[in-house]
């Protein structure tokens, strides 16, 4: 999803990285919220509209959504947003294409992609997509694909230089440790931190108004050179 035709040209785009079983639909609010900046929303293989293949779920294939999005638009520079674990898809972006990016928001989630546990498919499935209605979100294939093809990767390694913002929700809920936290600020050279203690990993709940505000206003006061 492209919000090219209402967007004002001189300004960086957004690409936008849903998490673990979100599409782009689910973010048409936050494009409107960083409007006249363009959005591009991406629905990772296996969610929303994409395709499900029968394999290709690892970390590596992911990035090629995000780098197959980006060869369609043709765009060389622009803000990279990420929510749970799309979060560790962009940081695999970013360790590849480090130069296209002139910032890099993180939604609670840690600097690494994890592995996923043999019997989470099925708990997943059967206690949180099949109850809440999110089978269309994303397929079981694709969730059993996550699953059998996860590993750890720890994606602290790298150094960052453009601007950085955190956002977590209150520690004994959020999936950012207070040690999570150190990593990034070691790997982060320019960083900003925000909180929600209203919130638990679910940013986009009782607080995703000032959750989106504060990522406009830290796009909004960045310094954008357009390429």
């Amino acid at each position: 999803m492209d919000s090219l035709e209402e967007s004002d040209k001189k300004l960086v785009p957004l690409i936008i990285c849903p998490g673990l079983s979100e599409t782009a639909e689910e973010y048409l609010d936050l494009l409107e919220a960083v409007l006249p900046r363009r959005s591009i929303i991406l629905s990772f293989r296996g969610r929303g509209k994409s395709d499900t293949p029968d394999r290709g779920y690892n970390l590596t294939e992911h990035v090629s959504d995000i780098e197959a999005v980006v060869k369609q638009t043709g765009i060389s520079s622009f803000h990279l947003f990420s929510y749970s674990r799309g979060v560790s898809y962009a940081l695999g972006y970013v360790e590849r294409h480090k130069e296209q990016i002139q910032s890099l928001i993180i939604g609670d989630y840690p600097p690494e992609h994890r592995a996923m546990p043999h019997d989470w498919p099925e708990d997943y499935i059967n206690n949180y997509l099949i109850p809440y209605n999110r089978t269309a979100n994303i397929r079981p294939e694709a969730v059993w694909g996550i699953q059998r093809e996860s590993a750890l990767i720890n994606l602290d390694d790298m150094s960052l230089s453009m601007p950085v913002l955190v956002g977590r929700g209150k520690l004994q809920e959020s999936l950012i440790t207070d040690t999570d936290l150190d990593r990034y600020k070691k790997m982060c050279s320019n960083i900003t931190v925000k909180e929600y203690f209203q919130s638990g990993h679910n940013l986009k709940g009782t607080e995703k108004k000032l959750f989106y505000t504060d990522v406009t206003d830290f796009l909004d006061t960045l310094s954008e050179g357009f390429n």
